[in-house]
């Protein structure tokens, strides 16, 4: 084979590549906002310099200057390194027509050329002046919101499957994707910022997207991603030990969250309360003014408005009833593995509800074919194979750990569960989560996540030493890196009858190793492993 060495690869412009994620974002037709209208958003404390800005439409809203395009409002705001002036030039030359920004912006921008919006704090408006150019505040998708430490991804694709089902065109908002009707967007944070969220709401608005489903996640609510919005039902899973790095406390994290249930935000909630920190997210939003239900799927003894009956296990997922204090009812079946897919489900269902779908009708929804609560979710308790059992979940935080582990155990064979923690994010998990890895496994297998910018071995000896100390006597407990290797040795050592879990990234292709960013698929390597596996074992079943 002859190559051609003409040319060389070509170094893709960092530019090119940003501007062309945030065309994604935006509706085909542009808004056209005056100035006037944009200074209206911003509120009381802003001003215009120059004062007359004779002409200048707005027909975007952009927080990088990377990825302006011409006509948009750039926002320069103060960065933990640098201010977002230090970039008005780029913005400018990008065809920028104005710079939202406070004073300190200001005094950089003064020989720039654009007018400017100044207003004490530019984040503080954003939501607002975005929802005024785009014109998503009272033209929407109906939007439901679902925040919480886990279950929000599949809690979302739940709601998407059932609104599907009821005949309903809808969006997705979220951790692994985003869909405009069936359009795919390009998804980098699990909230993304606030011009890309009212960019994306109008182009679904052009896609005729009547519902749409969106993740909020705490770091979305602390700096304010989703301001400009309002949901007709935000809905409330569960509050465990997660993000510290960001929050430093359990009440710091609650209190980030219970910001959704605020009337700025959301019209009506529903709150699961199977613990203290669920019927305290409760307290505050009813305080707060938002009509509240609560939902009960634990079977303690909780009072709540619906409460999750008669669970049993159903193949690998299960059946129940969600009941209302006042007597009605719904039957419904998942196919997801996990008792905690049961709460995301009566979540979704009572949200539903909350949101006026009638109940006769989302029952015979569910009694329809297609199966509208067991959709196919990427990289959350997705099953890779029989026999030995293999499920790929992105259990990466120590409750989720135990939930994970407690829903694949089986009295016929052993759990095998390979996991690592994540570099440069809260350390006091890692050995919690090693101990509850030993406590409910009988394999445990230690290997990297992502280690970002942090020593891989360092953060395995934390994970390692809370594993060994919980670790009983019939407790086999493995350090193996590279993560591919710990897939391949627990896929070698499983028996037809055990389970592996390979937990903690889920729905992840790349690791992030001293900044650089490796492929891998936790869900490939497992296939390829059971394969390799059954070839060596029984070579006589392998065909070309």
């Amino acid at each position: 084979m002859v190559r051609s060495m003409s040319t060389a690869p070509q170094v893709p412009d960092p530019h090119t590549q940003m501007g062309e994620a945030e065309r994604a974002f935006r509706p085909a037709e542009p808004p056209s906002v005056g100035l006037d209208a944009v200074l209206d958003a911003a509120g009381p404390g802003a001003s215009l310099t120059p004062s007359v800005a004779d002409g200048a439409i707005v027909s975007g809203v952009c927080l990088d200057s990377r990825a302006v395009q011409p006509g948009d409002l750039y926002a320069a705001l103060p960065g933990a390194r640098v201010h977002g002036a230090c970039f008005g030039a780029a913005a400018a030359a990008a065809g920028a027509a104005a710079i939202l920004t406070d004073p300190a912006g200001a005094a950089q921008l003064g020989s720039v050329g654009l007018p400017l919006v100044v207003v004490p704090d530019p984040r503080a408006v954003l939501g607002a002046v975005s929802a005024r150019v785009y014109g998503t505040r009272a033209d929407a998708p109906r939007l439901l919101a679902v925040t919480g430490t886990n279950g929000k991804t599949t809690t979302t694709y739940l709601l998407r499957s059932l609104l599907d089902a009821l005949g309903r065109r809808t969006g997705l908002v979220g951790t692994i994707e985003i869909l405009a009707g069936d359009t795919p967007i390009p998804s980098v944070l699990t909230t993304p910022e606030a011009p890309q969220l009212h960019a994306l709401m109008a182009r679904m608005r052009e896609a005729e997207v009547q519902d749409a489903a969106m993740e909020v996640s705490s770091h979305s609510l602390e700096f304010r991603r989703v301001a400009g919005l309002r949901y007709a039902v935000s809905g409330f899973t569960n509050l465990t030990q997660d993000h510290l790095d960001l929050h430093g406390s359990m009440e710091a994290y609650l209190a980030a969250k219970s910001k959704l249930f605020t009337p700025e935000y959301s019209a009506a909630a529903v709150i699961t309360v199977d613990d203290a920190w669920g019927e305290r997210m409760a307290a505050l939003s009813r305080e707060a003014g938002v009509r509240t239900v609560t939902l009960s799927t634990g079977g303690g003894a909780t009072a709540a408005d619906w409460s999750v009956r008669e669970a049993s296990r159903e193949g690998l997922g299960h059946r129940f009833a969600l009941v209302h204090g006042d007597g009605r009812r719904l039957d419904a079946v998942t196919g997801l593995p996990g008792d905690f897919n049961v709460s995301n489900a009566a979540l979704a269902l009572a949200m539903l509800l909350e949101s006026g779908v009638d109940i006769d009708t989302l029952q015979e929804t569910l009694h329809g074919e297609g199966r509208p609560l067991t959709p196919s979710v990427p990289g959350r308790m997705q099953v890779i194979g029989t026999s030995p059992t293999a499920i790929v979940d992105f259990a990466h935080n120590p409750d989720a750990i135990v939930r994970a582990l407690e829903s694949v155990r089986t009295d016929r064979g052993r759990t095998i569960v390979v996991f690592g923690a994540t570099g440069e994010r809260d350390t006091s998990k890692r050995p919690i989560m090693g101990a509850l890895a030993a406590a409910n496994a009988d394999v445990v297998i230690v290997t990297d996540d992502d280690p970002h910018g942090e020593e891989p071995a360092g953060i395995r000896a934390q994970v390692l030493h809370g594993a060994r100390e919980a670790a009983d006597a019939g407790t086999l407990v493995l350090e193996v890196a590279p993560r591919a290797a710990a897939i391949a040795e627990a896929a070698r050592i499983a028996a037809p009858e055990d389970v592996i879990l390979v937990a903690g990234r889920g729905h992840e292709v790349w690791q992030e190793v001293a900044g650089v960013n490796l492929a891998l698929d936790d869900r490939q390597e497992l296939r390829e492993a059971l394969a390799r596996v059954r070839a060596e074992t029984h070579p006589d079943t392998v065909t070309e």
